[in-house]
């Protein structure tokens, strides 16, 4: 078959543009895509997504759950002889300091003695936060 001349070829072109999606609408549609017995499919399909981008923002949400994280460093002690114990019970008189950085930016440092219910004290208040 041949086509006829008097017919031609019409070709038209329209823009394509990508969906935004605001962050709570990505977090609702995670949230749904975890929930005991859902199937992404169904979850993306309620929502008009890919299967792809939804597993693509999982991997968004968790790097930003993780990137709290703070790293911690582990120093050996030179051994040390025990002496006689501290008159007061929970006090530590060994030289040293603890150091802890928590993940909003906040450290605590302690050194000298340390009186440790009160420092349990001050990190359960600021564990808190």
């Amino acid at each position: 078959m041949r086509a006829r001349p008097e017919r031609g070829v019409r070709v038209e072109v329209h823009s394509v543009r990508r969906r935004e999606w605001p962050d709570e609408d990505k977090l609702r549609v995670v949230r749904e895509s975890l929930q005991p017995g859902a199937v992404v499919q169904a979850v993306a399909d309620r929502n008009g997504v890919s299967t792809g981008q939804i597993y693509t923002w999982r991997k968004e949400i968790l790097a930003a759950a993780v990137s709290g994280f703070m790293p911690v460093a582990v120093v050996p002690e030179a051994p040390r002889v025990e002496g006689p114990r501290p008159a007061r019970e929970g006090v530590v008189e060994a030289p040293g300091v603890i150091e802890i950085g928590f993940a909003s930016g906040v450290t605590v440092r302690a050194s000298g003695r340390v009186d440790m219910v009160v420092l349990r004290g001050v990190l359960a208040e600021l564990g808190g936060r």
